[in-house]
């Protein structure tokens, strides 16, 4: 079947859409041997000879979602010119070709979600969807209430003012700060700018949470495949930020365990309530004796 070639890149897990369209652009794509630079082009990927880069594309058919505790020190593209390592270095064992959903700088850390499904990687990148992205961020000395504000509001940065954000202080010391920051954008590097904009500078930065997802269970450089709930929710509600619930452990029911074989169950046994009580006929310390005459 005809698809664009965006798409049918996309969906081979080399890159997103709008990744796609710059490779194709670029002059990186050939299809049957020739060629293509023109956006719009379609080509039936069972049938013609898609090449990427000199590499013959292939159509994944298991999807792999991946949930990344980045180091700092990663590349989040798939090549870098200077030779630094990158974040796919990490994945031991992943054999499907896989490339990371949005960015996260070099010297940020923290979590980072890499699929080789590009419809859903699309999806998640869409600027409608306003997914929520909490950054846990320590600045040198101390954060003053008017520079929360700020930041709360939106500050203007050299592309445009920033949407409102979530901000509080989370640790305070002369030397260090922490500050948890919560937006839905994506541009460059926004949260170390928006800092910069109030006169913070940035020590450390780490991304805790993506929507309902976050770091529990996670070093940095380890990963682990999302659940197909978790996938399926990401694509389904973007912008949920409750963690899933975790499945009610079942109600054990116990059956009452009948009584030895040969002893009565009427029988109160010594210690049992029941026992312990006087009998009506002779209340305790009733001492008459009926004597022969």
């Amino acid at each position: 079947m005809l698809e664009r070639l965006q798409k049918i890149i996309s969906q081979a897990g080399i890159a997103s859409r709008r990744q796609a369209e710059a490779i194709i652009t670029a002059g990186r794509v050939a299809v049957n041997g020739t060629i293509v630079t023109e956006l719009g082009t379609k080509a039936d990927p069972d049938q013609d000879m898609i090449v990427v880069d000199g590499r013959p594309l292939t159509i994944t058919a298991t999807k792999r979602y991946i949930l990344l505790y980045k180091p700092a020190g990663y590349m989040t593209t798939l090549k870098d010119p200077e030779g630094r390592p990158l974040v796919i270095d990490l994945l031991k064992g992943v054999g499907e070709r896989v490339y990371p959903v949005g960015r996260l700088d070099y010297n940020s850390e923290g979590l980072l979600l890499l699929t080789s499904d590009g419809d859903w990687a699309n999806r998640l990148a869409h600027p409608r969807y306003e997914i929520d992205k909490e950054y846990h961020v320590r600045v040198q000395g101390e954060v003053k209430p008017d520079q929360i504000a700020r930041l709360s509001a939106g500050v203007t940065l050299e592309d445009g003012r920033t949407a409102p954000a979530i901000v509080s202080l989370l640790k305070e010391s002369d030397q260090n700060s922490w500050i948890s920051v919560t937006i839905h954008e994506g541009r460059y590097r926004q949260v170390r700018r928006m800092c910069e904009a109030v006169g913070l500078s940035v020590v450390r930065l780490r991304r805790n949470r993506y929507g309902f997802l976050n770091l529990a269970g996670l070093k940095p450089g380890e990963f682990r495949e999302l659940t197909a709930e978790e996938a399926k929710r990401l694509a389904v509600d973007p912008r949920a930020t409750a963690p899933m619930a975790k499945p009610a452990r079942p109600e054990i029911k116990r059956e009452a365990r009948p009584a030895p074989r040969g002893e009565r169950s009427d029988v109160k046994k010594p210690g049992h309530p029941a026992a312990a009580r006087p009998s009506d006929s002779r209340k305790s310390g009733d001492r008459h004796i009926r004597r022969k005459v």
